[in-house]
């Protein structure tokens, strides 16, 4: 199961967005030009826009950190 941390409604206007990021992730992965498919989407706002252009998964890097979730040794002193 791959998770992603895409906000569920626009910052700006607060439409719903969420639900079009995997269409929109796979679609541009494979090779389509990301406005067309946004467009095909119903994307029309630039504000939503920018939240699923600009969107970054950081979710792997995250979890990096909780490797280390209780093997951090306390200091002596």
């Amino acid at each position: 199961m791959v998770e992603f941390i895409i906000p569920v409604r626009c910052f700006t206007c607060g439409a719903v967005i969420g639900d079009k990021w995997e269409e929109f992730s796979r679609r541009v992965k494979a090779g389509e030009d990301p406005g067309k498919v946004l467009d095909e989407l119903g994307v029309k706002k630039y504000c939503c826009r920018r939240m699923l252009l600009s969107h970054v998964e950081v979710i792997d890097e995250i979890l990096e950190f909780s490797k280390f979730k209780g093997e951090i040794k306390k200091e002596p002193w």
